[in-house]
């Protein structure tokens, strides 16, 4: 009886363990190559930023050439490098606190309630998104020489908002549509205010959301160039991709300036996704694992 249960028992289904030697081979070799590929290039910005000034014109390829720490010396030392990162820091962060408040309010009022222009708010998200950064250069100059915001950090913040504020949005509105309005229901029981449910209930549950929102209006705010460059006229106005700018002449590019700047601005957007970064995976899951 029992060697009839066992013969009748469903095969194992082709996982992992019949995977033949050569198909695990292939596979690791493809990880390997792909993983090679990604490391490249960031393994070769830091070797260059490490080398002497001229090092990378040489014709015999070396990984290690008198490696030193002039380069950055010289960046944080004898360039405007320490103010251009004060300033491309206080945008970002104004850029970040602003979106993700802007976002998340607007997200929540269009997820929650139905009032009339709800349709043509959804469509406004959705079609400003579509616009390229280059044909929104100059209707935003026009309107921020009009406000005398050009050179100021606040209209360079608001240009940013106009990009980040609608992706975000729209992302945080579909968060919100999978926290339970039972939730909403619970607050308005206990005497909470719409905007009471909102910053007591409702903020804390999405935190994951919260942090993708933050992270994409930083990196917009700290990787951006074309608005900085049309809308910052000032040498001590410039941000961190506008500023390293400075290190290409017309017939020279100071090669090891310029990759120990991207070695430098590489940190804290590094940093800020760490800080993050457990909650960017905990939303991957979050609005499928809500009832």
């Amino acid at each position: 009886m029992v060697s009839t249960v066992t013969s009748a028992r469903v095969p194992r289904s082709r996982g992992r363990e019949s995977r033949g030697p050569g198909r695990s081979l292939a596979l690791h070799a493809t990880l390997v190559v792909a993983s090679a590929v990604a490391v490249f290039p960031v393994l070769w910005l830091v070797l260059t930023s490490i080398k002497p000034r001229d090092a990378w014109q040489s014709s015999t390829v070396e990984l290690f050439n008198n490696p030193n720490l002039d380069n950055y010396a010289q960046v944080l030392g004898q360039t405007a490098f320490p103010r251009w990162l004060f300033n491309s820091l206080l945008v970002a962060a104004m850029t970040t606190v602003l979106g993700v408040v802007l976002a998340a309010t607007t997200g929540y009022a269009v997820s929650r309630f139905r009032f009339p222009g709800y349709r043509s708010i959804m469509w406004m998200l959705l079609v400003t998104q579509m616009f390229p950064v280059a044909i929104l250069i100059v209707p935003i100059y026009n309107l921020l020489a009009g406000l005398g915001l050009i050179n100021q950090f606040p209209g360079l913040v608001i240009a940013y908002l106009t990009s980040t504020v609608p992706f975000c949005a729209w992302m945080m509105k579909g968060y919100f549509d999978t926290v339970p309005q039972e939730i909403d229901e619970a607050g308005r029981v206990d005497g909470l205010t719409p905007f009471g449910t909102f910053w007591r209930l409702i903020l804390p549950l999405s935190k994951p959301g919260l942090a993708v929102a933050a992270f994409y209006s930083f990196i917009t705010a700290w990787a951006e160039v074309a608005y900085a460059t049309a809308f910052m006229t000032g040498d001590d106005k410039y941000t961190l991709a506008v500023g390293i700018g400075q290190f290409v002449g017309q017939h020279k590019a100071e090669w090891g300036l310029l990759t120990a700047s991207s070695v430098l601005i590489a940190v804290p957007a590094a940093v800020v996704f760490l800080l993050v970064q457990r909650h960017l995976v905990t939303g991957l899951t979050a609005g499928a694992t809500k009832a």
